[in-house]
């Protein structure tokens, strides 16, 4: 099968960078073909405000990109399309590119930009769907919420507007893909077809060895953000009576912030690694006795998650949004109170002293990956959906 992979990539190298290189690696290694678009928001870096403005324009309809793919498609002929993040260079103006060509959509929706200016359904450190179902997300643009600036979230609540009355995302994309349940739930709540919709979540495309013995220490891995839940964090562990030891590996704008509040507290029994490359964090993994994952903001499918799973290291998690459904309370983990440091305090208690319990929700972890978060488990998944896409299409 010739797959066309449509994908605008970030100035930092994140999640979805890695999801959609590790799926082309999957797709290719089996015999494959991948054809790639791709844009980089690096071409915004050193625009001059002119082109900042046209960028702007360009998150509704961007032409460029929309005739590029038509030249691509009509000498590739790709038989799918899988489009991942199209914001802002590459807009839904690559939807009707396909369209036109009779190439079949399939739309991985690893955020709710589609829903929300900012994506990620949090503002002022707290859960926000203001402008969840709305056809103008006007509560976005009052509140600035993407990157503090009114012209930039006017820019991205124009996107969402005009599509939303063109029907783009009614009639455009034959599937898409949620990485949980929950947020199927979210984006159907937000106006898409539900027949249209389908889940399927992030894996770990190489399997590590799963831990042995109890573990040394617990283990935060993720970027150091106020919605990541850091401040919950350092929080919950200045109320531990216990002296349990931690270790922060990742980096982020509250950086600084984390240090500075560790010694303010005398908390000497946090290290903060810094950002660390993937197999030192599944070394890591392998090392201690539980994962910590205090996000306050609505995850979508972490992949951190996922590779604790693969490393047999259960995790304590909010009981909200995925993480409800993802880490089953008492058997892979254990749930806390959303934002609630001293109910995740006395989590990790209970975790640090039952040792034994805490190994059997390992294993049950590592039986969780096996069944859901392999390479090869997404790949027969994938191929369903580009099949189904592909049907949908020739009817």
């Amino acid at each position: 099968m010739k797959i066309l992979v449509i994908h605008n990539t970030y100035q930092e190298p994140g999640g979805e960078d890695t999801v959609v290189a590790a799926e082309e690696r999957i797709l290719a290694g089996v015999g494959h073909t991948i054809v790639r678009y791709r844009r980089c928001n690096d071409e915004l870096r050193f625009a001059n405000p002119l082109a900042t403005v046209l960028a702007g324009i360009e998150t509704v309809w961007a032409p460029a990109s929309n005739r590029e793919l038509d030249r691509l498609i009509s000498r590739e002929r790709p038989e799918v399309a899988h489009f991942h993040n199209t914001f802002p260079l590459i807009s839904p103006a690559g939807y009707y590119a396909c369209q036109k060509a009779g190439v079949p959509v399939v739309q991985t929706l690893h955020n709710y930009r589609l829903l929300c200016p900012a994506a990620t359904f949090f503002r002022d450190g707290r859960v926000c769907e203001s402008c969840l179902g709305r056809a103008v997300p006007w509560p976005g643009v009052g509140h600035r919420c993407y990157r503090g600036s009114c012209a930039a979230t006017v820019a991205v609540s124009a996107m969402l507007a005009a599509h939303h009355a063109l029907q783009t995302w009614k009639k455009k994309v034959n599937i898409y893909i949620a990485l949980s349940e929950f947020a199927r739930k979210e984006f159907i709540r937000g106006g898409f077809p539900p027949e249209r919709v389908v889940v399927k979540q992030n894996f770990v495309p190489l399997s590590p060895r799963p831990k042995e013995g109890a573990g040394q220490f617990a283990l935060y891995v993720g970027r150091l953000s106020e919605e990541k839940g850091v401040r919950v964090l350092l929080s919950a562990w200045s109320k531990l009576i216990l002296s349990v030891p931690l270790r922060m590996a990742g980096d982020g704008p509250l950086r600084d912030q984390a240090i500075s509040e560790i010694d303010r507290r005398e908390l000497k029994q946090i290290n903060c690694v810094g950002r660390v490359p993937s197999e030192e964090i599944f070394r890591l993994m392998q090392s201690a006795r539980f994962l910590v994952f205090p996000s306050v903001c609505f995850e979508n499918s972490p992949l951190t998650i996922a590779e604790s799973f693969a490393c047999g290291l259960p995790v304590i998690a909010p009981c909200h949004g995925a993480m409800a459904e993802i880490v089953a309370d008492g058997k892979t983990g254990l749930h806390f109170s959303s934002g609630d440091s001293s109910d995740l305090a006395a989590k990790v208690h209970w975790a640090w002293t039952h040792p034994e319990e805490m190994n059997a929700m390992g294993q049950a972890a590592r039986a969780e990956y096996e069944s859901k978060y392999t390479a090869e488990r997404n790949y027969q998944l994938l191929m369903n959906i580009y099949s189904r896409a592909i049907a949908e299409q020739q009817n």
